[in-house]
C-alpha cells in the first residue's frame, strides 16, 4: 500500500484465476476490468490461484505465496492450491485485514466456500460481497446440479444471505439470486465494467457471398458451438463460409462430438480450431473475421461480446445473455436458439453483405461499444456497493 494512500479503504478479491491467467475467459476479464476501474478508489489486494485453468504447472516467473506489488495499489498473492487451507486463509485474510472482500464466484471451494464459512464463524469483520458470475442461471445449475443445489441448500440454512450483499450483474441474475436465496437481504445489480476499446477499427475485405466467422470461448455445452456447428450443414451451397475456433477444451467428450460433426461439414464450410488463446491476442483474432458467434445458453456479460462489438464486429449471438435487440441497432442478431432458421437466415444476411454495408455495421458496433465503454455512472454505482 502506498503511504500517501494510506487512509483509504482496502478491498481484497478472491478468485480462482488471474491475469496472466487466460484459458477462464471471462471470469478472469471481470476481475481483471473490475480492478482496473476501481484502484484508483482502493487500496485493491488480489488473492489468487498461481495456476491457470486446467494446467498443473505455476504461472513461469512469478513466486507463489506471497504478496507481489503491481500498479500502484495493487497486490497480488499467486496461492498455490494445496497450501491454500481454511488456517491459511483465515492468515492472510486477517494480515490483510480488509474493510471489503468481494468473492467471484459462487461455488469455488477455496475462495468463495471457506471465506463464507470463516464469515459464518464470524473470523471476518469485513464486509462480504458474492458475485456469483452466471452460476446461478439454470444452465449452469443443470451441470452438477445435484451438489449444487445441497450447498444452495447449506448456505440458506446457515442464514449466510443474510450476511453478505450480492453482485447481480444483470436484471437475470437478479432474479436467480432471490429465486435461490429468497432471505437474501442485499442485492445490488451493477453491470461488469468493460475492456478499453482498441484504438481504431481495422479494416477487412468483405465481399458478398463469402463470410469469415470466429468463435472465442471456452468449449463445453453451455457455450453451445455444437449447435453452431450442425448449422452448417445447412449453409446454401453458394455461400463460402470460414469458421475459426478459439477456446480451452473443457469437456472432451463434449468437444469429441464436435469434431464428428466437423469432419462431415460440406465443402463449402471450413472449420479450423486454434486452441486458446492469451487476452492480449483476442482483438487481434476478431478483427481477422467478419462475425464473433456465441450460441451460448446462458451468459451473465459475455466479455467476448464486448470485444467483438468493440472491434467493429456484428455478434451473432443467442437471447440468453444481456446483449439485445442488436438487430434494431444493427450491430449483430440475439437468436432464440430454438429457431435455427432464424440463425441460418442470419448468416445468410451476412455472407451477402458487400464492403459498404459491412463498413457500416463495423462503425455501429464501435459506436455501441463506446456507448458502453463511456459509463460513468458504474464506479459511483461500485462505491456504492462497497459501502
Amino acid at each position: 500500500m502506498n503511504p500517501e494512500n494510506k487512509n483509504r479503504k482496502k478491498l481484497l478479491l478472491l478468485t480462482d484465476w488471474y491475469e496472466p491467467g487466460y484459458k477462464a475467459g471471462g471470469p478472469i476479464q471481470s476481475s481483471r476490468n473490475f480492478v482496473a476501474g476501481m484502484h484508483a478508489l482502493y487500496d485493491i489486494s488480489v488473492l489468487t490461484s498461481d495456476t491457470d485453468l486446467g494446467e498443473s504447472q505455476p504461472y513461469p516467473g512469478i513466486p507463489a505465496n506471497q504478496w507481489i506489488s503491481r500498479e500502484p495499489g495493487i497486490r497480488i498473492y499467486y496461492a498455490q492450491r494445496e497450501k491454500l487451507n481454511a488456517k491459511k486463509l483465515e492468515e492472510l485474510i486477517a494480515a490483510e485485514n480488509p474493510d471489503f472482500i468481494y468473492l467471484n464466484s459462487m461455488y469455488s471451494y477455496r475462495f468463495s466456500v471457506l471465506p463464507m464459512r470463516l464469515l459464518w464463524k464470524q473470523k471476518i469483520r469485513a464486509r462480504v460481497v458474492l458475485s456469483p458470475r452466471g452460476m446461478l442461471r439454470e444452465s449452469a445449475i443443470k451441470l452438477k446440479s445435484t451438489k449444487k443445489k445441497l450447498f444452495i441448500a447449506l448456505l440458506n440454512r446457515l442464514r449466510i444471505p443474510e450476511l453478505i450483499c450480492f453482485h447481480a450483474t444483470d436484471n437475470q441474475e437478479k432474479k436467480d439470486i432471490l429465486q435461490y436465496f429468497p432471505q437474501a437481504a442485499n442485492v445490488v445489480l451493477i453491470p461488469n465494467f468493460s475492456a478499453g476499446l482498441p484504438e481504431k477499427l481495422a479494416p477487412i475485405e468483405k465481399t458478398s457471398g463469402k463470410l469469415r466467422c470466429v468463435f472465442v470461448s471456452r468449449i463445453l455445452p453451455i457455450k453451445n458451438i455444437l449447435f453452431f456447428l450442425k448449422l452448417l450443414n445447412m449453409v446454401p451451397d453458394e455461400v463460402e463460409l470460414e469458421f475459426t475456433i478459439y477456446g480451452e477444451v473443457e469437456d472432451e467428450k463434449y468437444w469429441q462430438q464436435a469434431q464428428k460433426v466437423i469432419h462431415f461439414l460440406p465443402k463449402n464450410t471450413a472449420v479450423l480450431y486454434c486452441g486458446p488463446i492469451p487476452h492480449e491476442k483476442v482483438i487481434p483474432s476478431l478483427e481477422a473475421n467478419h462475425v464473433f458467434v456465441l450460441p451460448s445458453t446462458g451468459e451473465n456479460f459475455g466479455h467476448a461480446i464486448f470485444e467483438a462489438f468493440s472491434a467493429g464486429r456484428p455478434a451473432l449471438i443467442s437471447d440468453k445473455t444481456p446483449w439485445r435487440g442488436l438487430q434494431d441497432q444493427q450491430v449483430g442478431w440475439d437468436i432464440p436458439l430454438d429457431v435455427p432458421e432464424a440463425w441460418l437466415a442470419a448468416l445468410q444476411e451476412a455472407a451477402d453483405a458487400d464492403q459498404q454495408t459491412f463498413d457500416a455495421w463495423s462503425e455501429k458496433c464501435r459506436a455501441y461499444a463506446k456507448a458502453h465503454q463511456g459509463r460513468s455512472d458504474l464506479k459511483d454505482a461500485y462505491s456504492k456497493l462497497f459501502s
